[in-house]
């Protein structure tokens, strides 16, 4: 199964509270955090919604 590298690259100040937990979701906590998650259609959702914070990148 494909792999997705998402880093943290823009601050959550200021962001919807859905978002922020989305990040929490992910793993997320600061800035140039990275995590890496299995490539599956929950995790997509998880990315569309915070898009303008995070960078994606297959493993």
């Amino acid at each position: 199964m494909a792999q997705l590298e998402i880093k943290q690259v823009k601050s959550s100040i200021g962001c919807k509270k859905d978002q922020i937990a989305t990040l929490r979701a992910l793993g997320l906590k600061k800035i140039r955090d990275v995590k890496v998650h299995n490539d599956n259609d929950a995790v997509r959702g998880m990315i569309k919604k915070v898009v303008h914070l995070v960078e994606v990148r297959e493993v």
